[in-house]
C-alpha cells in the first residue's frame, strides 16, 4: 500500500513539475514575441517605405489582442491615426525616396482607405513617387492602389474589382419549420435587423435603403479611382461591369494597370528610380517599421486626448469593444485630467445595448460641460453608435461613414412548438400576476408584448430627443429621417446629422482650435495592453472557449452566434444597425 501512494504521489509532482514547465516555457515564448516586435528601426538613405501584407489597419487599441491562440501570427496591427502620421512624418524625411504599396489584401474599413487614400495624395505633392504592385488583388486595396504614380501587375495577377454587393439572409421559413417562435418589437419600418426573422424576402424600404447607400459609396469610391487612373468614367464601369480586372491583359488594355511585370522586374523599376543600380539592395521599410524609427512627439504639457470607441457597445467591464464601464472610467479620468484640453471621440460603431449607449453618452455630456468634445466617425456611427455621439461640439463624418440608423428593437425567441412536437411542456408557478412575462418555452404573454413595446418607443424617443437638442432640430425632422435608415456620410451632412465631413486629423485639429491651444500633443485612449495583460486577463474558462471559437469561425461569423447563445443579448432594448459593408 506504501509503494501504491508513493508511486501516485510521485505522479502527481512529476505532473506538477510538468506543468510548471510549460507555464515557464510558454511565458518565455510569449515574452519574446512581444520584445522581438518592438526594436528600433534605423532608417537608412535612399529607403522605401512599403504597405505589404502584414499590415492590418485598425480603428482603437482594443481591436489588437494578444491570445494564447494567436502568438504565432504574423501580420501586425497599426493604428489609423500612426499610419496617417508616418506617411505626413514621411512626406518630409530626407531618408524616404517614396512609398511602395505591395499588398493584395488590406485588412481595413471603407473610412480608413479613405484617410490612407487622401495622405498618399497629400504625400505625392512632396515630389516624391508612390507605385503599387500585386498579384491576386483585392478590390479595397486596388482602391487603395490606385492613387500611386503607377500600378504594377504580375503577368498571371488579377485584380477583384466587380462593384459592391450584398446578400440579406432570411431565417422565418427555417424557424416557422422547425417551430422556433421569434417575438420582435422594433420602431422604424427601415430598422432592417429584425426582417430575417419576421420575412421570408427583402422589403421594400430595406432595398431602397441598401440600394442607396451601395450607391452612395461606390459612386464616391468609383470616381477617385476613375480619376487616379485617368480613365473615362464610362469606360471604368464598362471594366468593372465585364469583370477585365480578372484577365491581366484586359486590366492593361482599360488602364487599370500600366504594366505587366514581375516583383523582381518591379523593384529593379523603383532602383532606377531612386539610382541605385540593379545589383544594390532596395532599402525597404515596412510602415510598422518605420512607426517605431522615429520618436513620439513630446506629449508633455496640455494637448488633445483621442479616445477610441470601436466595435459594439455592451454593458460590463472587459477590454475590447465598447463596454460601458469601462468607458464610464476612461471618461471620468479624461474629465479630471488637467493636463487634456480637448477630448476627440473617435466613434466606430454599429451600435448595440441601449443601457449600455446611454450611460456613455451621460458620461460625455458631463465632460462637455468641463471641456471641447469633438466627435469623428469611421466606418460606422449607427444606432447606439449615433447615440453616443449626441454630446459634441461638433461631428465630424467621412464620405463613406454608415451614419444614422436612429431606430430601436427587441427580438425574443421562444421555442413551444418544437418542444411540444417533441414532448415536452411546461407549467408556472408564480408569486405575481407578470412574474413570467417572458419564457423561453412560451414567448411573451399579451402583457408583455405591450410592456416591451411601451419600453421599445420609450426609448426611442428618448433617443430622438438628443439627437433633437444636438442637431437642434424637430422631433418630426429627425423622425423623418430616422425610423432605423443608415446613411452614407455624405447624406447625413445634406440632411443635418453632422455638421461637417472630414477626418480624425481634422477633428483634431478643430479641437485643438476650440480649447485655444497653439502648439499641442496628442494622446490615445484606451491605453493598448501588453500582450501579457491581454492573455491573463482572458484566462478564464468561458473567455479562452469564445477566443477558441472565434479563431476558428471567424469574428463576423462569432458575433451571429453570440446573438443567438447569449441570453443577455437575446432580452435587451437594442440600439444597433443590422448589417456591416466593406469594400472586399
Amino acid at each position: 500500500m506504501k509503494s501504491f501512494f508513493k508511486n501516485v504521489l510521485a505522479n502527481i509532482v512529476a505532473f506538477v513539475i510538468l506543468c510548471a514547465v510549460f507555464f515557464f516555457f510558454f511565458v518565455v515564448v510569449i515574452f519574446f514575441s512581444a520584445m522581438s516586435g518592438e526594436k528600433s528601426v534605423v532608417v537608412k538613405k535612399n529607403s522605401v517605405l512599403t504597405i505589404n501584407l502584414k499590415t492590418d489597419i485598425i480603428d482603437s487599441p482594443t481591436e489588437e489582442q494578444a491570445s494564447i491562440f494567436n502568438v504565432g501570427d504574423k501580420n501586425k496591427s497599426i493604428l489609423l491615426y500612426d499610419v496617417l502620421e508616418a506617411i505626413k512624418n514621411a512626406k518630409t524625411d530626407g531618408n524616404i525616396k517614396g512609398i511602395s504599396i505591395e499588398t493584395d489584401h488590406l485588412n481595413a474599413g471603407i473610412t480608413q482607405l479613405d484617410d490612407i487614400r487622401a495622405a498618399l495624395e497629400d504625400f505625392k505633392k512632396s515630389g516624391k513617387f508612390v507605385y503599387a504592385y500585386g498579384n491576386g488583388v483585392s478590390q479595397s486595396t486596388y482602391y487603395l492602389g490606385s492613387v500611386a504614380d503607377q500600378y504594377f501587375l504580375n503577368p498571371s495577377g488579377m485584380i477583384d474589382l466587380k462593384g459592391l454587393s450584398t446578400e440579406v439572409t432570411f431565417f422565418k421559413e427555417f424557424a416557422d419549420k422547425y417551430g422556433i417562435g421569434i417575438e420582435v418589437i422594433r420602431h422604424g419600418k427601415f430598422k432592417s435587423a429584425v426582417e430575417p426573422f419576421i420575412r421570408n424576402d427583402i422589403s421594400d424600404e430595406n432595398r431602397e435603403q441598401l440600394s442607396t447607400l451601395l450607391n452612395d459609396i461606390w459612386n464616391n469610391t468609383a470616381a477617385k479611382i476613375s480619376a487616379s487612373r485617368r480613365i473615362d468614367t464610362n469606360q471604368f464601369k464598362t471594366a468593372v461591369d465585364s469583370l477585365y480586372g480578372m484577365i491581366p491583359e484586359q486590366s492593361l488594355k482599360y488602364k487599370l494597370v500600366d504594366k505587366l511585370v514581375q516583383k523582381s522586374e518591379y523593384d529593379d523599376f523603383i532602383k532606377s528610380k531612386i539610382g541605385s543600380s540593379k545589383d544594390d539592395k532596395l532599402n525597404k521599410v515596412s510602415i510598422t517599421n518605420y512607426i517605431n524609427s522615429y520618436s513620439d512627439k513630446d506629449k508633455s504639457g496640455d494637448g488633445v486626448a483621442i479616445l477610441y470607441a470601436s466595435g459594439s457597445i455592451n454593458n460590463g467591464d472587459k477590454y475590447g469593444d465598447i463596454y460601458s464601464e469601462k468607458y464610464v472610467k476612461y471618461i471620468q479620468e479624461l474629465k479630471n485630467d488637467d493636463k487634456v484640453k480637448a477630448v476627440v471621440f473617435r466613434i466606430n460603431s454599429p451600435g448595440g445595448s441601449a443601457n449600455a449607449s446611454d450611460e456613455i453618452l451621460y458620461e460625455l455630456q458631463q465632460l462637455k460641460k468641463v471641456k471641447p468634445v469633438v466627435v469623428s466617425f469611421g466606418d460606422y456611427a449607427a444606432s447606439g453608435g449615433y447615440y453616443i455621439a449626441m454630446a459634441a461640439d461638433k461631428i465630424y463624418s467621412e464620405q463613406n461613414t454608415l451614419t444614422g440608423s436612429i431606430g430601436v428593437f427587441g427580438v425574443m425567441p421562444y421555442y413551444k412548438e418544437i418542444a411540444n412536437k417533441n414532448g415536452i411542456r411546461s407549467d408556472i408557478v408564480a408569486t405575481n400576476a407578470n412574474s413570467a412575462y417572458y419564457s423561453a418555452l412560451n414567448g411573451l404573454t399579451p402583457y408583455g408584448v405591450a410592456q416591451v413595446t411601451r419600453s421599445v418607443e420609450g426609448t426611442y424617443k428618448r433617443f430622438v430627443h438628443f439627437v433633437t437638442q444636438n442637431r437642434k432640430q424637430t422631433f418630426e425632422q429627425i423622425d423623418n429621417v430616422g425610423g432605423g435608415r443608415v446613411w452614407s456620410g455624405v447624406r447625413a451632412k445634406q440632411i443635418g446629422l453632422v455638421d461637417d465631413l472630414g477626418t480624425l486629423d481634422d477633428a483634431v485639429k478643430f479641437a485643438a482650435q476650440k480649447a485655444g491651444l497653439k502648439s499641442y500633443g496628442v494622446t490615445s485612449y484606451p491605453k493598448k495592453k501588453t500582450a501579457f495583460e491581454q492573455i491573463f486577463d482572458d484566462m478564464n474558462e468561458d473567455d479562452i472557449s469564445a477566443r477558441l471559437i472565434k479563431n476558428k469561425i471567424g469574428k463576423a461569423n462569432y458575433e451571429i452566434l453570440e446573438q443567438i447563445t447569449n441570453e443577455k443579448l437575446k432580452s435587451e432594448v437594442k440600439m444597433e444597425m443590422p448589417y456591416q459593408i466593406k469594400i472586399n
